[in-house]
């Protein structure tokens, strides 16, 4: 009874498939997208300063400033049209940028302008296109004239204005 045992066992191994070796090929596509677009580079939450500097309060005549202080430089893809609109600020008035006195009521208008002869005005939330010549270095070209009427009180005058960059 120990023969036939062994004998099916046999048969079984000897029938039991071998493993087959298989090539199988395919593919798989990969891509990206690479998109134009700008960076700022140096913090967003300040763009630097405009500062007209002191002057007596009997001074009269105007005065004028440009964008310094700053940090923060944009990098553009080749190419991007960039431009910015600025706000009127926290003392506008009637369409007007003002300084106001910080112990007072009192007000100093003034104009910005997006260049340094004062002859591109900056209107109110107005879009203007920066034209650039190093994408990597761009610096936001604003400048600011006052008009000192020689009647304001003493004091400390200022503003904040919002800048928004578009691409």
């Amino acid at each position: 009874m120990l023969r036939p045992l062994y004998g099916l066992m046999a048969v079984l191994v000897w029938s039991a498939p071998a493993p087959l070796t298989a090539q199988v090929g395919s593919s798989f596509q990969v891509s990206a997208q690479v998109v134009a677009g700008c960076l700022v580079v140096g913090g967003v939450s300040h763009y630097g300063n405009l500062n007209f500097g002191s002057h007596s309060a009997l001074a009269s005549g105007t005065v004028s400033t440009a964008l310094t202080g700053t940090s923060v430089t944009l990098q553009c893809t080749p190419g991007v049209a960039l431009s910015m609109s600025i706000g009127g600020g926290q003392n506008t008035s009637s369409g007007t940028r003002n300084l106001k006195r910080s112990t007072g009521s009192q007000l100093l208008a003034y104009q910005l302008f997006g260049d340094a002869g004062f002859s591109q005005n900056l209107g109110i939330d107005q879009s203007v296109a920066v034209t650039y010549s190093d994408p990597n270095a761009i610096k936001l070209p604003v400048y600011a004239q006052a008009q000192l009427s020689g009647t304001l009180p003493a004091g400390s005058y200022t503003d904040v204005v919002q800048v928004v960059l578009t691409w």
